[in-house]
């Protein structure tokens, strides 16, 4: 009866949140995998019937070119968030509380400002006529007719300014948890602070660094703000190939395709994590303890 309760109970409060997902992540995802499935009138209206030739089109060199920009500028620039973060994170579990509160205040504080007028910003700071470039320019930096935007790398540049808190905040709290303990045993037992810090430390905040890569990556992908603000046409990904089908090409099931791949990427990598958390989980088994 007690089971049976606690089961009841278990449902009611879990309700709420099947209800939300299911509304609001579960029916539209599978409205636009059933879209992506129609063939498109000369107007890009959903016809009936049943077509693959909007997955077929994604594999054209042109698109191909496209996806693999997405790929290769969401996957640097989780590498340098994680990088970076990795670092901050541990200066930050080391130092006085106070300045642990400061730190944190700083690294939240951007979350204040709207996102577009951070890229709004940014895109000032590297205005061609703006006082960097002029000063980049006088110290023989950079030459004349070097432009700041619409380049790879200032898209990159934004992206990791934009998702680097993403990433440190769970490597952060992963840390903070850590056992130092481990890292003067290894000390004691004769390890370098380098030769620790890579085979104690990293290993025991590995589920921050998995969690602060999935939240960097999985934005990144999805970009379409910033590459259409600050890369201009030659640094189009995904997300601006999306909006263009929606808006321009008003061709609405071949967007839905190149939602359908971003959605598989995304669940792909979280199912990835999940097969990886149960295997933590089911590694060391209750019995084999009480056999030992």
């Amino acid at each position: 009866m007690k089971k049976l309760t606690r089961a009841v109970n278990e449902m009611i409060i879990s309700a709420p949140s099947l209800l939300w997902l299911s509304v609001f992540f579960l029916i539209p995802t599978v409205s636009v995998l059933l879209i992506s499935l129609h063939p498109a009138d000369q107007y890009g209206n959903i016809m009936s019937g049943f077509t693959a030739d909007n997955f077929k089109r994604l594999m054209e060199p042109v698109y191909m070119k496209i996806i693999w920009r997405t790929l290769w500028m969401a996957a640097v620039s989780t590498i340098i968030c994680v990088v970076l973060a990795i670092p901050v994170a541990y200066y930050m579990i080391a130092c006085k509380e106070n300045l642990k509160k400061c730190l944190l205040i700083l690294i939240i504080v951007p979350f204040w400002t709207n996102f577009l007028i951070r890229v709004f910003a940014w895109k000032a700071v590297l205005n061609p006529e703006g006082p960097l470039r002029h000063w980049l320019i006088q110290l023989h930096i950079i030459s004349p007719d070097t432009l700041l935007l619409y380049n790879p790398y200032v898209v990159l540049l934004v992206i990791v300014y934009t998702y680097l808190p993403f990433a440190i905040l769970p490597i952060f709290a992963a840390a903070d948890k850590f056992d130092f303990s481990l890292m003067e045993a290894a000390y004691d037992l004769g390890a370098t602070r380098t030769k620790a810090f890579f085979k104690i430390f990293l290993p025991g905040i590995s589920s921050g660094i998995t969690a602060g890569t999935l939240m960097v990556f999985i934005p990144a992908l999805g970009s379409y703000v910033i590459p259409e603000m600050v890369g201009g046409t030659s640094c189009d990904m995904v997300g601006n190939l999306i909006a263009e089908r929606v808006l321009v090409g008003r061709n609405i099931p071949e967007a839905s395709a190149w939602a359908s791949v971003l959605l598989m990427v995304i669940l792909g990598l979280l199912g990835l994590r999940l097969t990886f958390i149960i295997i933590n989980n089911f590694r060391f088994k209750p019995w084999d303890n009480e056999k030992v």
